[in-house]
């Protein structure tokens, strides 16, 4: 009988000495982010939220204004004011310079000042629509910087190209740092030209709604 036990006791021993050596091998368990005091993210790595940029700065907008023919605004040069006035950098705040032009079909003094009632014209508008008036500077070019050819090769008028010089540009700073530029040449000679015509002779109708 003794020998018997002895049987039976032995495999209850060898279970115990292998349970024993498994317990040796396991490795601790790693300490939780409530032992450590370290704050970890209930979300998976590809998961996890970037920090928000700073929003984009907005460039200068550029664009034009057309006049077919005299001084006055046309219900397209109107629709694209309004876009112009609803943009990001009308609502910036920033400085706003039109430059008024003409085409070749006049006197020197008559398109000068007709290139300014047309960028009077943009900026009455546009303070009349609530645009403060100290953002809005107005130079006046005339016919000296066409978009295109006033004449054909053979010295016919080209009347496509004159309605095309016929314009206002607009220029509106953008929220991006720009270093301040210095006037063109073009531009101090528009503005000396626009003083020396102020005491220039009238202009006939014919030349006011041409030029």
């Amino acid at each position: 009988m003794r020998l018997r036990h002895s049987y039976l006791c032995f495999p209850l021993l060898a279970g115990l000495a292998v349970a024993a050596c498994d317990n040796e091998r396991a490795p601790a368990p790693a300490p939780s982010a409530e032992t450590s005091g370290e704050k970890r993210s209930i979300f998976r790595p590809e998961f996890q939220v970037e920090p928000i940029e700073a929003l984009e700065e907005q460039s200068a907008l550029t664009t034009v204004i057309r006049f077919p023919e005299g001084t006055e605004l046309t219900e397209a040069a109107r629709a694209e004011l309004a876009t112009v006035l609803a943009s990001p950098q009308m609502k910036d705040g920033g400085p706003i310079v039109l430059r008024g032009h003409s085409d070749a079909g006049g006197r020197d003094a008559v398109n000068l000042r007709v290139s300014r009632e047309r960028a009077e014209a943009v900026r009455d508008w546009m303070v009349e629509n609530g645009v403060d008036a100290e953002r809005i500077a107005v130079i006046a070019f005339g016919e000296q910087n066409p978009e295109a050819p006033n004449a054909l090769p053979d010295g016919e008028p080209n009347e496509a190209g004159r309605a095309a010089n016929r314009r206002v540009e607009i220029e509106i700073a953008g929220s991006a740092p720009a270093a301040p530029e210095e006037p063109t040449l073009a531009e101090s000679l528009a503005e000396k030209n626009d003083e020396s015509a102020t005491g220039s002779s009238p202009e006939t109708a014919d030349e006011r709604s041409t030029q």
